[in-house]
């Protein structure tokens, strides 16, 4: 489904060059943010932002930090 036509050109685009320069296909993750950008991606990224960069006891680093940890423990790519 993440690889079907929902995507903008402009994010189309920006997933190609991704993949040009990372050596691999962006993981899907990049995708879902583009998907449907209108519906899915702004809503995505405005949790995130608020996740990570909101009111918090946890310091950016320690969030980042935790969020680094988790995805290689998840063996996660990015």
């Amino acid at each position: 489904m993440l690889d079907g036509g929902h995507f903008r050109l402009r994010h189309r685009l920006m997933m190609k060059v991704m993949g040009l320069l990372g050596g691999h296909r962006p993981p899907d993750v990049v995708k879902l943010h583009f998907f449907r950008y209108e519906t899915v991606g702004r809503r995505m990224s405005a949790n995130f932002q608020a996740a990570m960069r909101g009111p918090s006891e946890w310091s950016v680093f320690e969030r980042e930090t935790m969020a680094a940890h988790v995805s290689a423990l998840n063996q996660c790519v990015f």
